[in-house]
């Protein structure tokens, strides 16, 4: 079996894993103010594109 003959620096390991970091989502944010994801429609208002997609309820 293989064993690696140096011990792995800090450096080459923070190297390694410079990539498997979870990137954050892209926010934009809504007509009324809202933060929403890219390519949904607003959870607050209901819109998408500038078009009213949900209907809200009464109570809201």
């Amino acid at each position: 079996m293989a064993v690696p003959k140096k011990r792995t620096s800090k450096a080459k390991k923070g190297m390694r894993r410079s990539h498997d970091h979870v990137a954050k989502p892209n926010v934009i944010f809504c007509t009324c103010g809202e933060p929403t994801l890219p390519h949904r429609v607003c959870a607050s208002c209901g819109t998408y594109k500038g078009r009213q997609m949900l209907a809200k309820a009464d109570g809201e």
